[in-house]
């Protein structure tokens, strides 16, 4: 019972743990956002540059998705229980000052995947505590998926998967997209529903020129909208303008409404214009939906009758040849949905992750059996020829 209790435990923390550190690995942003939440409702605000609390968000991704990995194969039995028990103390402390004092509403423990109120949060996390407890008590009772001469593998893969990952999405966008405006959302219906006061995340979403509230008007366009979006533009990378230019004009050669929106203030936005040369106008939207919206600044956004058809990090803005340039969207690739959806990326998780490591215990323990028959064929061998030699002719 003892030894079922632990490893039921360890089941538990393990999942939750992988499940924790990959949501938070495919979304590095989201989770340095999160961070700088946490400063800013302790009063530290300011205290990190972006680029180290980008590296926290990375470094704590990572931790969390190997220590999992860790506890489900059992390596370093006593280590990882004991890391995994201080990291449940310290979070168990933390949540509980959020249920009470709930100076943010969300704990970003599982990203934008699952989201749960603060005291849901705190409860959820008094059972991995208790759990930890078990398992850092009894650890040698954990069984093992891989003897310790192969486990050096697992942590090996498992460290540098987990910050390819990270890095692979901070390149380009988070492979999976659990926010509001991820691709194939109809925009234009969500907020409709919200404007006819539904409660939907899409209260804060507003596009304003310098003529006024146009948002309805954007979404209701029945032919293609391109979106430049920037949070920030004094934080924004400034190395692909010039197709971002030639994207414009492109728009303008088919008739397709372009719009940069962003939150700066009218002098980052005139800077913006004199460094880059951008004609295509500014509209205004709150500063933290822009960053939901897409994990770039600047990113760009492709609608179709109001619908997310396409989204682009800055460093993977489509290129169009001069005979695709003279195309309408209707005939490109890019003017239509994507084909890899989340049964696909799934599938190369299975595939370049889980696959691999189930290999590798499949073959650790066949290694394993083999040599348990080997060790039991020499001791049978052994205690056979140590036999007195009137035995033998007995037995005989």
């Amino acid at each position: 019972m003892k030894k079922l209790t632990v490893n039921v435990c360890r089941l538990v923390l393990a999942v939750t743990f992988i499940l924790s550190g990959f949501v938070k690995a495919v979304d590095p942003l989201g989770t340095q956002y999160k961070i700088d939440d946490y400063l800013g409702a302790m009063h530290l605000g300011g205290l990190l540059p972006d680029l180290a609390s980008l590296g926290a968000s990375v470094v704590l991704a990572a931790v969390e998705f190997c220590l999992g990995i860790f506890l489900l194969f059992a390596i370093q039995r006593r280590l990882t229980s004991r890391c995994i028990l201080l990291m449940m103390v310290v979070m168990t402390a933390l949540t509980l000052w959020l249920a009470l004092a709930n100076p943010i509403s969300d704990c970003g423990c599982f990203g934008d995947a699952i989201v749960l109120t603060n005291w849901q949060t705190f409860w959820k996390n008094v059972v991995l505590l208790a759990c930890a407890v078990i398992v850092a008590r009894w650890p040698q009772e954990m069984f093992r998926f891989v003897t310790r001469s192969n486990q050096w593998i697992v942590i090996n893969y498992s460290m540098v998967f987990i910050v390819s990952m990270a890095l692979w999405s901070l390149y380009y966008l988070p492979m999976f997209d659990f926010r509001p405006y991820h691709i194939g959302t109809d925009l234009r219906q969500q907020w409709q529903r919200t404007m006819d006061g539904e409660d939907l995340p899409y209260a804060d979403f507003f596009i304003e020129s310098s003529d006024g509230d146009i948002t309805e008007q954007v979404l209701a366009d029945s032919s293609y909208t391109f979106l430049l979006v920037s949070p920030y533009l004094e934080q924004a990378d400034d190395s692909r303008l010039d197709l971002i230019n030639q994207l414009y004009e492109y728009a303008q050669e088919h008739d397709y409404v372009f719009y940069c929106l962003t939150a700066s203030s009218a002098k980052p936005i005139r800077i913006w214009r004199d460094i880059t040369g951008a004609e295509y106008p500014f509209c205004q939207t709150d500063g933290t939906t822009l960053k939901t919206i897409i994990r770039s600044n600047p990113g760009l956004l492709l609608l179709k009758d109001g619908v997310i058809i396409r989204k682009w990090s800055h460093n993977d803005l489509p290129e169009l040849s001069e005979t695709e340039g003279a195309l309408p969207l209707e005939q490109l690739e890019i003017g239509k949905m994507p084909t890899d959806g989340p049964a696909r990326k799934i599938a190369l998780i299975l595939l370049w992750f889980v696959l691999p490591l189930t290999l590798l215990t499949m073959a650790d323990r066949l290694w394993m059996w083999t040599h348990w028959l080997r060790r039991r064929s020499k001791l049978s061998k052994r205690v056979h020829n140590n036999q007195p030699k009137q035995y033998k002719n007995e037995k005989k």
